[in-house]
């Protein structure tokens, strides 16, 4: 009963996960657009380096974004370096100028997107995204913001805001604004990213779907994504042929594997609330960057949990929050901007994330943590 009444509270901040059997599909998916990309003797090489003649980027990396274009229904793909970030300041540098004003959620902002509103010097209007009808009275009559910026996953424990719906009202009533997705810690694990609600562009991390470190993807038209491959136009800026083709490889694996790590975050959660360990007062699901379980403690003895836990074979610090490196369970801090929301969590949560593990493993050294 006690599960049951806080699965209810958060119920719907959280965002659905593919089941493996969907999660399988997908994987199929993005095989088959592989195939219309690449002969076979194409997909076996590492690729080419370099700024190629006919592309001006390297060849394989052209027939990998072509694939990931023709995945998620987009116009154009590129990747890009510096990851996450580096995907969202090349798409809002390439579609605002400094002074200009776009939306965002009145909610913390994440650490590197804050940083990047200020280098850029955009200007910021908040709007409720979990308010449609405030969303919709903002869009209207404010004709002066450009871009309506929304991030995918969770920026605060509260959010409920769907992100179709959203996206939905905002065309339906300005068709002209240009709407950017951060889907990062959502793509290939829910069921769609912000291009294939109606956004115009989507944004996220190679690392957080298992590939290379530094590789950013952003999807979306055409005209704006010309835009900036013609801007990067030096060959230390490609994205080189086979850092292409170890992302597009991980890419197929990350579905299964995300669904089998959702399903133990229900879990872990599920255990927890039904007093599995002692000295836990709640633990809910979130979409806190990645789907985790957010655990807050009877006791402010957070970060000394997080400290022995190290020792009990857990990860402590993420290295991309759900990359090709982490395979321990993760009990960590809870998010910035969650902090920033709710300052009690920095001393009563943890944030717990079983990666590759199974719930059993990540009890037994939460267990052991808070007992010692």
């Amino acid at each position: 009963m006690v599960y049951d009444s806080i699965r209810l509270k958060y119920a719907d901040s959280v965002l659905p996960s593919l089941t493996i059997e969907e999660a399988q599909n997908l994987q199929f998916k993005l095989v088959g657009s592989m195939s219309k990309h690449f002969t076979g003797d194409q997909f076996l090489s590492m690729g080419d380096l370099g700024v190629a003649p006919r592309y001006k980027k390297p060849e394989q990396t052209e027939r990998v974004e072509c694939a990931i274009a023709d995945f998620f229904g987009a116009g154009k793909t590129a990747l890009v370096r510096g990851a996450g970030t580096g995907a969202i300041r090349i798409i809002v540098s390439t579609l605002l100028s400094a002074g200009e004003t776009m939306f965002i959620h009145t909610a913390p902002v994440y650490t590197t997107t804050k940083d990047t509103i200020k280098m850029l010097g955009i200007q910021t209007k908040a709007v409720d995204f979990n308010d449609l009808k405030a969303v919709e009275k903002a869009v209207v009559d404010d004709q002066v913001c450009k871009l309506f910026y929304v991030q995918h996953a969770r920026q605060q424990p509260t959010d409920t805001y769907d992100l179709r719906a959203l996206i939905e009202t905002v065309k339906g009533v300005r068709p002209d604004l240009q709407v950017v997705v951060d889907d990062n810690y959502c793509a290939m694990k829910t069921h769609g990213i912000g291009i294939e609600y109606g956004a115009d562009y989507s944004t996220f991390s190679g690392f957080k779907i298992l590939g290379p470190e530094g590789i950013g993807v952003i999807a979306g038209k055409e005209e704006a994504i010309n835009t900036l491959q013609e801007r990067n136009y030096s060959g230390g800026g490609q994205v080189q042929g086979h850092e292409a083709m170890e992302l597009l490889r991980m890419m197929t694996f990350a579905p299964v594997s995300l669904a089998i790590q959702n399903a133990q975050v229900e879990e872990v959660c599920k255990q927890l609330n039904e007093g599995a360990i002692e000295g836990i007062e709640s633990a809910y699901m979130t979409n806190a960057q990645s789907k985790n379980v957010i655990v807050e403690l009877k006791d402010p003895i957070a970060q000394e949990v997080i400290k022995r836990s190290n020792s009990l074979g857990a990860a402590t610090h993420p290295v991309g929050a759900e990359s090709k490196y982490e395979i321990v369970p993760m009990i960590y801090r809870v998010s910035g901007s969650f902090i920033e929301a709710q300052p009690r969590l920095e001393k009563y949560g943890l944030r717990i994330n079983p990666m590759k593990s199974g719930a059993r493993t990540v009890l037994n050294i939460l267990e052991k943590a808070i007992k010692s």
